[in-house]
């Protein structure tokens, strides 16, 4: 089934600049709205600490709520509506010590039941340790990382038979890890040095196609992060899915891409390399329209429909399929054209 007809002829490449533009601007804003925020806005799941969600008779304001909370002395929690708008439903995150879980959430029904009258249910009450935690972010920053490392050994295997290449790449960056860890650098800052080191290495390594595909991918997590700073939402494991997810859904979306380019390249020896890639984007829009559009209607049911527990998961995956298409077309190809020379 094609809804594009097949001599399409949309000038992708030609927009790249104004492209580059404006996924840089996005990037700029991710990284100054992440240091006024101080970071990422973590969930429970990696600070530790103990998470409370209740339903109120009707739509309260969390200071309301917080001085509700002040005879039990969780005044200091971090209180926030929770789910579809109007659903009256708040998290209430006790990021306090040496508080004992056990009665904890009968308190804060009680006391808010006493304030603002019947009708306050208690969902639910979670406690996470603050090393446990630390240690759930951790692995999860080196999951995002792995993915994306792993991926560029095999992009460059599959497209440039240059197998030996990128298994060097993998060594020099784990010695790069190496030498950082024993040097005490942060996860987050080793990562970031990781990834810096990476792009650098297919560079140097002349691992055009790794390279394209892992700019594509920073490019779309990084944004991804800066909806949800934006949006002021936790960043919890099952949002860390959706990232995963989304790196494989972007890649996959990438890969059809540069199947096609190389295809072309053999097959369409007298044309230059930017008319090439413009070609095989226009080749396969109509595939990744239907694609992404089907996914978005599934995605879209998830977050009208799906309820507020899986509704940031939703909201991630949401996001991530828009900027995941975006940058497979106007992000991976142009990088690729940018460093590449074409072969033969």
């Amino acid at each position: 089934m094609e809804i594009i007809k097949p001599d399409v002829n949309i000038d992708f490449i030609g927009k790249r600049r104004w492209a580059f533009g404006l996924s840089g601007a996005m990037i700029i804003a991710t990284i100054i709205l992440l240091i006024i925020r101080g970071g990422p806005n973590y969930g429970v799941d990696f600070t530790g600490g103990i998470l409370i969600q209740i339903k109120m008779p009707s739509r309260t304001e969390s200071s309301m709520i917080k001085k509700a909370l002040i005879p039990i002395n969780l005044q200091d929690s971090i209180v926030q509506e929770f789910g579809e708008r109007g659903a009256s439903e708040y998290l209430i995150r006790v990021r306090k010590t040496g508080i004992k879980l056990e009665g904890l959430g009968k308190k804060v029904k009680d006391m808010l039941t006493q304030k603002f009258g019947k009708g306050v249910e208690l969902r639910r009450v979670e406690m996470v340790g603050p090393k446990v935690g630390k240690d759930l972010r951790q692995k999860a920053l080196l999951a995002i990382f792995y993915a994306i490392l792993f991926i560029a050994i095999y992009i460059s295997g599959r497209f440039e038979l240059k197998w030996l290449m990128s298994l060097i790449m993998a060594f020099s960056l784990a010695i790069v890890v190496y030498i950082a860890t024993g040097f005490g650098v942060g996860i987050t800052y080793l990562i970031v040095i990781a990834l810096i080191v990476t792009i650098g290495l297919c560079w140097f390594l002349k691992l055009n196609y790794a390279l394209g595909a892992i700019i594509a991918l920073i490019h779309d997590v990084t944004i991804t992060i800066g909806c949800f700073a934006l949006t002021d939402r936790e960043i919890s494991l099952s949002v860390i899915a959706a990232f995963l997810t989304i790196v494989g859904y972007s890649l996959n979306d990438t890969i059809i891409v540069f199947d096609r380019i190389r295809e072309n390249l053999k097959k369409l020896r007298k044309k230059g390399f930017e008319e090439i890639i413009n070609k095989s984007i226009n080749q396969t829009l109509s595939r990744t329209i239907l694609t992404s559009g089907t996914t978005l209607v599934v995605i879209l049911c998830l977050v009208l429909l799906g309820g507020g527990v899986i509704h940031d998961f939703a909201f991630a995956m949401l996001v991530g399929v828009i900027v995941g298409t975006y940058s497979s077309i106007y992000i991976a190809s142009p990088i690729l054209l940018a460093w590449a020379k074409r072969p033969g």
